[in-house]
């Protein structure tokens, strides 16, 4: 479940928001009920940035080692399914 609140809870209570953040969990920031921003820890960008850095040195690999290529349509519907897998 996703974990949202009002973005005026970063200045009345940051430190609820703080403690969610260091269990591990997103929290997503609305400003006049939309979406603003999330707050993540630090390890988790970190865990993601890394995951992403891995795909597209595997992504290089591959393209070095085929002549397949795929259109973006073919991409996102491999995403797509692997998302709701």
């Amino acid at each position: 479940m996703y974990n949202i609140r009002p973005i005026s809870d970063l200045r009345t209570k940051l430190h609820d928001i703080e403690e969610t953040v260091q269990k591990g969990e997103s929290v997503f920031l609305t400003k006049n009920g939309y979406g603003s921003m999330v707050v993540m820890s630090i390890d988790k960008y970190a865990n993601i940035v890394n995951q992403i850095e891995l795909k597209l040195d595997e992504a290089d690999r591959v393209a070095k080692e085929t002549d397949t290529r795929y259109s973006m349509e073919e991409v996102y519907a491999k995403a797509r399914k692997a998302l709701n897998e």
